[in-house]
């Protein structure tokens, strides 16, 4: 079985680009940085990350586009894929990223301190409206975006 669990932080915005032809579809490409659960043994503290490359297709590509920056706290779920090409000097190159299949927020907005950017902690375009929270705590949903919500 291939699956993958992260939860980490974009270490930059999403790169988002739009394959050729009839039915384009989005390539998101970002990379996580994903905290170590302990320390190595000889004490050395000076990378307590790693960062994993990932990559996301589809919807799931303009999900991560439109609601997550960097500094952001993700978390996925997918696959290890790995591939080759040649580059332009004739050397085989061999890569490995993650592709993520399910994305979802690590923390909540207030819980961000405003690490992605923009006002409103990039969860939210500049033009949607904020829906306001009712007083059961949920927040209502503006009529007619159903077709924007990246799941069904």
């Amino acid at each position: 079985m291939n699956k993958v669990v992260l939860m980490g932080r974009l270490t930059r915005d999403p790169d988002v680009r739009y394959s050729q032809g009839e039915n384009a579809t989005a390539v998101a490409r970002f990379t996580l940085a994903v905290d170590r659960r302990f320390a190595r043994r000889d004490g050395d503290q000076s990378q307590t990350a790693d960062f994993i490359g990932c990559v996301a297709f589809g919807k799931t590509a303009e999900f991560v586009e439109r609601y997550f920056r960097q500094g952001m706290r993700m978390t996925m779920s997918g696959r290890i894929q790995t591939g080759s090409y040649t580059n332009r000097d004739g050397q085989k190159v061999y890569t490995t990223d993650v592709v993520a299949e399910e994305v979802e927020f690590a923390e909540s907005k207030n819980a961000n301190g405003g690490n992605g950017g923009g006002d409103n902690g990039g969860f939210r375009p500049a033009a949607a409206p904020i829906p306001s929270a009712a007083a059961d705590g949920f927040m209502n949903i503006p009529d007619g975006i159903d077709e924007e919500l990246p799941f069904s």
